[in-house]
């Protein structure tokens, strides 16, 4: 489990295509001061398990559906890549629950400057969208972030300078992918409030309830 809090940028050396797996090797410092083999480090927001390491950077091996579900896929040696080791125990938790399992992307569609904050307005499909909500916590590339304003396809967050600066966030333009983390908690409330292989409940509360529980 991670908190969406970035440790640190670090930079792809290399990613390899191999058969049914591919293997990522990234430049990183701060995540390494106690890595072990088998631990988890989030890479934009993916949860990977370190498989090698030395000194300088780390390797990890990418499964075909991480690549078909994330923007890894796109990434070319010297890419920057957000950090995050797992959360301990004795950490404080600074950003939401994020489990490092990637539901979709979505593509940075406008960039604007709001005085010292940058906001940042990112299309995304209607499967992540309607687990959106203004105030609620969504991770982007890993980033905890809140959102502030949500549409019907898009959502937008305001970032202030020290998150751009310290994450990938910074080397972003428009029609850039991200990777995107609905909020674990949303998943769940769905989950249980939709019996199984039947189409989420959307609107349980409506006139004809009313009536028929004698409101109206």
């Amino acid at each position: 489990m991670f908190t969406g809090i970035i440790e640190e940028v670090g930079a792809i050396i290399s990613l390899k295509r191999s058969g049914d797996k591919s293997f990522i090797r990234i430049k990183a410092a701060t995540v390494l001061s106690d890595v072990h083999i088998g631990d988890s480090i989030a890479v934009n927001g993916v949860c990977l398990t370190v498989t090698q390491f030395d000194d300088t950077s780390f390797q990890a091996d990418v499964m075909n559906e991480t690549l078909r579900r994330s923007s890894l896929g796109s990434l070319t040696a010297g890419s920057p890549v957000d950090l995050e080791r797992a959360m301990s125990a004795q950490g404080r938790f600074g950003g939401h629950i994020v489990s490092g399992h990637i539901d979709g992307t979505g593509t940075i569609t406008d960039i604007r400057e709001d005085g010292i904050a940058v906001w940042y307005t990112i299309s995304a499909p209607s499967e992540i969208m309607r687990l959106v909500v203004e105030k609620g916590s969504i991770a982007i590339d890993g980033i905890s972030l809140t959102v502030a304003k949500v549409t019907a396809k898009d959502f937008s967050v305001s970032i202030i300078p020290h998150t751009a600066a310290k994450t990938v966030l910074s080397h972003k333009r428009k029609g850039d992918i991200v990777n995107l983390e609905n909020d674990i908690v949303g998943k769940y409330v769905e989950k249980l409030l939709s019996p199984a292989g039947k189409t989420p409940v959307t609107n349980r509360v409506n006139m004809e309830f009313l009536a028929r529980n004698g409101y109206i």
